[in-house]
């Protein structure tokens, strides 16, 4: 399994991600270009945070326009694990990879912190070992998930959400942002595209805070299997 980290301008998770998949889950993992029109030697994707194209236009709205994501659409349908994490998630909804949209989140402030999360839908490869509650963390302004209606009935009707805000432990608050339903992550009909507002390639070493992350990365190892 060799895993695809896109590179756009503004990313500035891509190095997280890669170390995370490289170093800590042992995959073999390469940086993509955002020009580049070809996967060719991948097997999955993952679109990082930070901020592309500095969000000028509209939070992933330029890079979901860009070459390589004519690519990742084409994984998409083929079934391939593609999973975009905070920037990565704006980028999958507005390339039409995922229902929604991402907006400014309800407090009208940037959030970083730790979430905890549910998984809802174990059935998914990205969700299928999550058997607790989850600490991943945040750094968001526009985290928010919003969609119309009658999309929100099909996400929860056809078990498409894949996790949820929840409160800690020590009864600490659950959704961070105002998401609908407490919606951290979405799935695509298929359920190999995840997108995830927390960071689960900054969990992943207990001496940084946590390895919950690992449980959701393992989806690309269990690509090879499922």
């Amino acid at each position: 399994m060799r895993v695809a980290v896109l590179r756009f301008p503004g990313s500035n998770c891509d190095q997280d991600a890669l170390h995370a998949l490289q170093d800590d889950l042992g995959l073999k993992v390469g940086y993509v270009w955002h020009t580049e029109t070809s996967l060719a030697g991948y097997d999955g994707v993952f679109v990082p945070g930070g901020f592309s194209y500095g969000d000028y236009l509209r939070c992933g709205a330029m890079a979901a326009r860009a070459p390589v994501m004519d690519e990742v659409r084409r994984f998409a349908a083929e079934g391939r694990p593609v999973i975009g994490a905070c920037n990565g998630f704006q980028i999958l909804c507005e390339a039409g990879l995922l229902p929604g949209a991402l907006v400014a989140n309800e407090g009208q402030k940037f959030v970083c912190r730790d979430v905890w999360l549910e998984a809802v839908d174990r059935t998914s490869r990205w969700t299928r070992g999550v058997e607790r509650p989850i600490r991943l963390p945040i750094a968001h302004g526009e985290g928010r998930y919003v969609c119309e209606p009658e999309d929100l009935a099909r996400v929860e009707g056809e078990g498409r959400v894949a996790f949820r805000y929840v409160g800690g432990p020590d009864g600490g608050p659950g959704n961070p942002n105002g998401s609908m339903d407490d919606i951290a992550g979405v799935l695509n009909p298929a359920g190999n595209v995840l997108g995830l507002m927390p960071h689960p390639e900054r969990a992943t070493k207990a001496i940084l805070g946590g390895t919950d992350g690992r449980l959701v990365l393992a989806g690309f190892q269990m690509a090879l299997v499922s």
